[in-house]
């Protein structure tokens, strides 16, 4: 008989434990956003959007940050290597989904992305998991 209590604590603790560890798991690995699927919250252009930022970089980080935006500007410079893309010379942004090759600088754009934040060091605007708005 003590053999068999023995076994249920036995069992019991390692249920407990493979339940902790499947909700650490699902805690730790969460599914990633997808960015295309969401309805953007803001839509506004980079001068505006860098004008915001450097009047009051606290209150524009609490209301842009890892929210989804988009963003419009014109295209000052491209960099096909990295697959990265500057608007209006202020806003860095990149993303798996952008077809670099047609993109023309010097021409107006809308993407839509993650907001990641504001470099105070190099003054710029930063965007990820972007995408071309047409």
């Amino acid at each position: 008989m003590k053999l068999n209590k023995q076994k249920k604590i036995v069992i019991i603790i390692l249920i407990v434990i493979a339940l902790g560890a499947l909700l650490t798991y699902n805690y730790v690995y969460k599914n990633h956003r997808n960015i295309s699927s969401e309805v953007a919250v803001f839509s506004i252009g980079v001068t505006d959007l860098f004008q915001e930022f450097r009047k009051n970089p606290e209150a524009s980080n609490l209301k842009y940050a890892n929210k989804t935006i988009i963003t419009y500007g014109v295209l000052s410079s491209l960099d096909l290597e990295n697959r990265t893309i500057v608007l209006n010379e202020q806003l860095f942004l990149s993303g798996e989904k952008i077809e670099f090759e047609k993109l023309i600088e010097g021409q107006s754009y809308k993407f839509k992305g993650r907001f990641i934040g504001f470099d105070d060091l190099l003054e710029e605007l930063k965007m990820d998991q972007c995408e071309l708005v047409k």
